[in-house]
């Protein structure tokens, strides 16, 4: 006999997933709706222009991708790549490299612009790779979780929309917790997640694209083998179920049938959005900077380091090195097993050498931030780290107070 499922209660305060709200949980209980049934075709609708607004743009396509965020990565970037395109990739971070690879495996002629991760590209450096490489995409992170760090966005989609370049830009980790702008910083394309800011669970990627883009999907655009024999494409987008060529006619008022879509999330979706914009962008905004603000000042009370640049440090991910002669794994388990938070280690060259405090969503809230600061500081103190003790929770609370007075 299996067990009943029981699910243990967490403070999650990594940088995704977060904690879903609980509306966003209530929302998918409710019955299932048919995909083209006219009340969720309607909710469809809502879902398409509600997706606009923490983007920061009035393109006419915008949508949900079936998937994690990495899904809407790889929808964005095999509509744009044909076999032997220039793709540069300036990767200050993991997930740079992520977009690198999944570009590789659609054969595009990839060109890393590489520098260590404690900051983003200035962008003069990137400006002097394009010109170099003289590339059809450039794609870049602009949030990387793996060190906290944010790269600005204006000049360098400015220039490559001067040069009739494609510009895909990875927001997974900022979209509902930073302000964006698609349309002012010249993006061509943008995927957001639904596991982070949203406090939403994984499982549906955000896109927008605006008619520069709309125009080479639809040059590809072939309708699946089963709805027509006669319109074949050689220049096809080579992944059916990632085709945006075909979901944005599911999403459009075409309404051909691509997939059973997900209506629970699409539901999930559509409240994280709600609530989002319920509460107002700007002060969602101004929420995640608040506690970022908070999270610091215990931080910095405590005698620890933050990693990398503070200038260009994101508000949603904080980045904290590992004391000398402690075991960050050991440090994280104990929070986990004794007050029930969980934080995040790091990849590659950062493994063992930071811990990663996410300030995501729902997660980011005045509870919480006082929470993770006094479970690392209590776990710390136990394996006798070299930090002032007693002083992170007053330092976060004098914040607030100073914030609210």
């Amino acid at each position: 006999m299996y067990k009943e499922l029981t699910i243990a209660q967490r403070t999650i305060m990594t940088p995704g997933p977060v904690e879903a709200h609980p509306v966003v949980l209530q929302a998918m209980t409710n019955r299932i709706l048919g995909q083209f049934d006219p009340s969720f075709l309607e909710i469809m609708n809502e879902v398409k222009e509600m997706i606009k607004k923490p983007f920061g743009t009035e393109n006419k396509e915008a949508f949900a991708v079936d998937g994690t965020s990495r899904a809407g990565l790889e929808a964005a970037l095999i509509a744009l790549i044909e076999p032997g395109d220039k793709v540069l990739i300036p990767a200050y971070g993991r997930f740079a490299y992520l977009l690198g690879e999944i570009c590789e495996r659609a054969q595009a002629n990839v060109s890393y612009l590489e520098k260590e991760w404690t900051a983003p590209f200035s962008p003069e450096e990137v400006i002097k790779a394009i010109n170099e490489f003289q590339p059809k995409i450039v794609a870049m992170v602009h949030g990387e979780t793996a060190n906290g760090q944010m790269q600005p966005l204006k000049e360098i989609g400015a220039y490559c929309r001067e040069k009739d370049l494609f510009f895909v830009v990875d927001m997974v980790a900022t979209y509902g917790g930073v302000e964006l702008a698609v349309d002012e910083w010249c993006v061509d394309i943008a995927i957001a997640g639904t596991q982070k800011c949203l406090s939403v669970p994984s499982g549906l990627a955000l896109v927008t694209y605006n008619d520069r883009v709309e125009k080479l999907i639809n040059s590809r655009y072939q309708k699946e083998l089963g709805l027509s024999k006669s319109d074949r494409n050689d220049r096809h987008i080579t992944s059916n179920y990632l085709d945006l060529s075909q979901l944005q006619r599911y999403w459009n008022s075409e309404r051909i049938n691509h997939h059973t879509e997900a209506t629970s999330m699409i539901y999930a979706l559509h409240e994280g959005l709600r609530m989002l914009l319920a509460e107002g962008l700007e002060a969602a905004y101004s929420r995640h900077s608040v506690n970022e603000g908070a999270l610091l000042a215990g931080i910095k009370a405590m005698g620890l380091q933050i990693y990398g640049n503070r200038e260009t440090k994101m508000p949603t991910v904080t980045p904290i090195l590992i004391p000398e002669n402690i075991d960050g794994e050991s440090v994280r388990e104990e929070m986990l097993h004794f007050f029930g938070v969980e934080i995040a280690s790091s990849f590659g060259e950062l493994k063992g050498k930071i811990w990663r405090i996410g300030n995501m969503g729902y997660s980011s809230r005045k509870e919480n931030i006082l929470h993770v600061l006094s479970a690392l500081e209590g776990v710390l103190m136990h394996q006798r780290a070299s930090i002032e003790p007693g002083k992170a929770v007053p330092a976060a609370i004098n914040y607030y107070q100073n914030k609210t007075n």
